[in-house]
């Protein structure tokens, strides 16, 4: 059995349910032995409203391309429809060609029969092995007990059974008072490779039970990815299923939101950005050998995509990475990396420091610099690196982990 991330919280979150929401899971043996749970159901009831994220690849997976059509045509079929979602884990349904669609009609038509739903609101992911055909047929199986037991499974089972090469179940929860009223907000992910999302990431169910409009409810979840998923890195590879789906079931009874920029808007949003931040930090720290979690703040930036530039550049850099695992206070990697990034910078104005200790400044190595001090700092679980370009307003911060042997032994023999 795979180590646990040194990084992993201590237990998965004590996840409250939301109302509207049921949950299963089950096991299908789309990949893995008997017994490992690698499928979850969530249904969600009348009047949900569902939004999403997905990755920009230009290979994108099966389940992806069907997502983004139902989303685009919104709800169809019964007025006030409910939603659900199935996903598999052990195979991606990626590079599947027309089976891959095929399979992914079989597995989201049989979910609409068993939940009298109208098929535009089943929507699916499947994660795992790229190129293979997906055996449809063995989650179609297992459907009437996942449907036969909705409810009955926690958010952490969920969890679990979207696991590839995660080492722990990843959930987290907030709440926000909407006008007198409390609404919850739960989600779970899973991520751990091929970390380097261009949209939102991996895959990623976030459920609430807040009233909110579909407008509102899509610009909150597109803007708060650029600041959370988009501003993680574990290997500088996007993948082809990356996938967020947020839905808002109405139940908690608050008036509806129907703006993006009121009063209510922001209460949920701060709940979102908690849940988000969280779930984004898990996969980092569940980074396939990671033993170090590592933040990348940018500021003085001409702009803040200049920010995002730098700071992704840093935290993308393999020579900053392992020299981040070897505890190597290594600076000179981190200026190669600013420079290589194709923002606007002045060597000369350029400052950076390690765990809030001086390392360079004015674009020379700083007189307060002590190479004991920043090695003992290498040495924590939590690294901080600090750069300020001296330029301007711009920033933005990133989080991704080290580099170690292990990230090569896992994906060496990812399908073996």
């Amino acid at each position: 059995m795979t180590a646990v991330s040194p990084l992993a919280p201590a237990a998965f979150p004590a996840t409250a349910p939301v109302d509207g929401v049921e949950l299963s899971a089950a096991a299908a043996g789309v990949r893995y032995g008997a017994g490992r749970v690698d499928v979850m159901l969530a249904s969600c009831a009348p009047g949900t409203e569902v939004a999403g994220v997905f990755t920009k690849s230009k290979t994108r997976a099966a389940p992806v391309l069907d997502c983004e059509a139902k989303l685009s045509r919104g709800a169809e079929g019964r007025p006030d429809p409910g939603a659900a979602v199935i996903v598999n884990a052990g195979n991606a349904n990626a590079f599947t060609g027309a089976a891959g669609r095929d399979a992914v009609a079989d597995v989201t038509g049989a979910v609409a029969e068993a939940l009298d739903l109208p098929g535009d609101r089943v929507f699916s992911s499947s994660t795992g092995v790229i190129g293979e055909p997906l055996p449809a047929e063995r989650i179609t199986a297992v459907i009437g007990s996942l449907a036969a037991g909705l409810g009955s499974a926690c958010f952490e089972d969920a969890a679990r059974a979207i696991m590839t090469t995660d080492t722990f179940p990843k959930g987290a929860e907030a709440r926000a008072r909407i006008g007198g009223t409390t609404v919850r907000v739960a989600g779970i992910a899973k991520g751990s490779g091929m970390i380097a999302p261009d949209m939102a990431t991996m895959l990623v169910y976030i459920f609430t039970d807040a009233r909110v409009e579909r407008g509102p409810l899509q610009s909150l979840l597109s803007g708060l990815c650029e600041t959370t998923f988009n501003a993680i890195t574990v290997d500088g590879d996007t993948s082809t299923s990356d996938t967020l789906l947020l839905f808002a079931t109405g139940a908690a009874g608050n008036a509806p939101i129907a703006r993006a920029d009121g009063p209510e808007a922001a209460e949920l949003e701060r709940a979102l950005r908690s849940v988000m931040t969280d779930l984004a930090h898990q996969v980092v720290r569940d980074g396939e050998g990671a033993t170090k979690f590592v933040e990348v703040s940018v500021a003085g930036a001409a702009s803040d995509s200049d920010a995002k530039r730098v700071a992704m550049s840093v935290a993308n850099s393999p020579l900053v990475k392992t020299a981040i695992a070897g505890e190597d206070p290594n600076w000179g990697r981190v200026v190669m990396a600013v420079g290589k990034s194709g923002a606007e910078a002045d060597r000369d104005r350029l400052g950076i420091s390690f765990g809030g200790l001086p390392v360079a400044e004015n674009g020379r190595v700083s007189p307060r610099y002590r190479e004991e001090d920043a090695a003992a700092h290498m040495k924590e679980r939590e690294i901080r690196i600090s750069i300020d370009l001296g330029l301007g307003a711009g920033e933005f911060t990133a989080w991704t982990c080290d580099l170690t042997h292990g990230y090569i032994d896992i994906n060496a023999d990812y399908r073996s």
